[in-house]
């Protein structure tokens, strides 16, 4: 059953405005079917390709339901890829923003002691994977003692990638009055055998597979010979003159061959791939999500964790060999209701994978023949001009959610004595503002950082040029990060 929109549910003001600003209006399937249950604190077992919406499905209840005045992180958020749990991070505090909710992502490749530090603040939610998870709990510097939910996200791909077992120390660390939600694409066996020995009278959430796949997007399959397929590309992205595109290939070789070829011909371009640096990775994550460039070139390390809502475009420049990749592709295409395309090249060997995801998805793929030349001429003008602009991101929610929002830097914190609740007390007191317009507060040893919410941000700057703080005079300046 779903529910008309999300006003039908009883969130609080601030959730409620926080989704109002993302534009989540109506529910999507699964978080009609989630979000009641997980309110009234429910275990729940969801079968939910990915694209559905199945992260606000989960992270809309447990904003609403975390306590803001409890220091402990009462959310665990388990995610098998650190490109995963950096984008659960950001919608979760997007939709928590308002709640003033602080969210933090655990990950390998990044310093643990810089982790560290930020598990000292005050932490409503940890999202993380597994292996870096259990370090923090085996180091004694993530608190697992105030967890009331645990959220194992595309548990599936856990399994693929040997997780499972950490997953299960974990669970067996956590406080057995827990919620736990668990998501999964498939539910293969051991998924199973996982929720039925750790959740209590679990919820059964399946949500139809093949909507998903075809409403929103529109599935075409051009047959080519390899050496075809770089001119074949250009030829396409002409035609379709994307707003934005990603550009799925098998390999890293074939990615940087891709690249190149792009690059040299003036595209506005990126890669992406597991040979990159973890810092690297993210930053062309950032860029594509801002609009800095226009296609993205990339291996399956970008199917998971990238969602950004107008991707109007996937290419799969080689088809996957995994039936699953194929669906986790073009959903990065027609999500949040809005129309998509996927178009994949198939030379003759990968014929036998299109039959296997033809299969897998429960339909065909619609044949096309590539575009004739007197079709790519019409068509080189627009994107000629299209091609020197830069892309216009009509609806990054994280923009969206900042534009108002003024992140200041205190040079006090800890050392000077100087708690959150300081902050709150002398800030609220400015003529024009009021504790509702005080977002998350940092405090660090020597420094602090406020977010200063409802576009007041240079009204505070200027009043605390003047204002002390617990007595001490603070040096006080718009955040850099």
């Amino acid at each position: 059953m779903n529910e008309r929109n999300f006003a039908d549910y009883h969130l609080s003001d601030e959730i409620k405005r926080a989704l109002t600003v993302l534009k989540y209006e109506q529910p999507t399937e699964v978080q009609g079917e989630v979000i009641p249950d997980a309110l009234n604190n429910k275990d729940l077992v969801v079968k939910s390709q990915t694209g559905s919406g199945k992260t606000a499905a989960y992270a809309i209840p447990v904003c609403e339901n975390v306590i803001w005045e409890e220091k402990k992180p009462q959310a665990l958020i388990l995610t098998p890829t650190r490109e995963l749990a950096v984008q659960v991070r950001d919608d979760i505090t997007n939709i928590g923003r308002f709640k003033r909710i602080k969210s933090m992502a655990v990950y390998g490749k990044e310093p643990f002691a810089k982790q560290k530090e930020e598990l000292k603040q005050k932490t409503h939610i940890v999202v993380g994977t597994p292996g870096r998870a259990m370090d923090h709990i085996e180091r004694g510097t993530l608190d697992l003692s105030q967890i009331r939910y645990l959220v194992i996200d595309e548990a599936d791909e856990m399994l693929n990638m040997g997780f499972i077992d950490e997953v299960e120390a974990i669970i067996e660390k956590l406080p057995s009055n827990r919620v736990t939600m668990v998501f999964s694409a498939t539910l293969p066996k051991d998924v199973e055998n996982l929720c039925h020995k750790y959740m209590k009278d679990p919820v059964n959430v399946e949500i139809e597979a093949a909507g998903i796949t075809t409403d929103t997007i529109e599935h075409v399959l051009i047959q080519t010979k390899e050496h075809h397929k770089i001119a074949l590309l250009k030829d396409v992205t002409v035609v379709e003159n994307p707003e934005s595109c990603i550009i799925f290939c098998s390999t890293k070789a074939n990615v940087d061959k891709v690249y190149a070829e792009l690059e040299e011909a003036g595209y506005s371009c990126e890669r992406l791939h597991g040979g990159l640096e973890q810092e690297d990775r993210f930053a062309v994550m950032d860029g594509f999500k801002m609009g800095n460039f226009r296609y993205l070139i990339a291996t399956d390390v970008a199917a998971r964790g990238i969602d950004i809502d107008n991707v109007t475009l996937v290419i799969n420049f080689d088809v996957p060999m995994e039936k699953e990749s194929y669906v986790h592709r073009t959903g990065r295409t027609g999500r949040a209701g809005k129309k998509g395309k996927a178009i994949t090249f198939a030379t003759s060997y990968e014929e036998k994978f299109v039959k296997s995801i033809e299969r897998y998805i429960g339909f065909h793929l619609n044949v096309k023949e590539a575009p004739a030349t007197g079709e790519v001429e019409r068509s080189r003008a627009a994107f000629e001009e299209k091609i020197s602009g830069r892309r216009v991101v009509r609806n990054n929610k994280t923009a969206r959610i900042n534009q108002d929002i003024t992140k200041l830097h205190f040079n006090g914190g800890k050392k000077k004595k100087i708690r959150a609740v300081d902050f709150v007390g002398t800030i609220a007191k400015i003529p024009g503002v009021t504790a509702d317009d005080i977002g998350i507060i940092t405090v660090q040893d020597t420094l602090s950082y406020v977010d200063i919410l409802n576009g007041k941000g240079s009204l505070v700057l200027q009043a605390m040029e003047n204002t002390t703080i617990k007595g001490k005079k603070l040096k006080v300046s718009k955040a850099i990060k």
